[in-house]
């Protein structure tokens, strides 16, 4: 109980970005060219989640082709972590940060095997709530 009530208490302060929000496609926009260079190929997303606090946002999408088919990870720099076992599915955790009125890719990773996105409030100073990651 004293758990949940602490994590719910972190994300007071982030909210979750709508469809109709205007920030998301701003948002989407600013990740949308790493992940394709990452990838190797256009992409467009399904949103997981789109979650802002303050100057931080972050996002948990499955990048897909244009058409809206599934991204073949095997025909991607991922390659080898797929032949490997170390590529756990579609999925794309990033952290963007605002700065100077315009929203910056501070960390991504694409099929991660654990909770990678963990270290980042200590490593970037960005809210653990926003991340839904319980505080000390």
């Amino acid at each position: 109980m004293i758990a949940t009530m602490m994590v719910m208490a972190a994300l007071a302060g982030a909210s979750d970005i709508g469809v109709a929000d205007p920030q998301r496609r701003v948002l989407l926009d600013a990740l949308r060219p790493a992940i394709e260079r990452d990838l190797g190929q256009k992409v467009q997303f399904v949103v997981r989640t789109l979650r802002r606090q303050d100057r931080w946002a972050f996002a948990h999408v499955v990048p897909q082709t244009r058409a809206g088919g599934a991204i073949d990870f095997r025909k991607t720099r991922h390659a080898e972590r797929v032949r490997e076992g170390v590529f756990d599915g579609p999925d794309v955790y990033a952290l963007l940060e605002q700065k100077d009125g315009r929203w910056m890719v501070r960390e991504f990773v694409v099929g991660p095997t654990d909770v990678a996105y963990a270290a980042w409030p200590d490593e970037f100073g960005a809210p653990a709530g926003l991340l839904q990651l319980r505080t000390p």
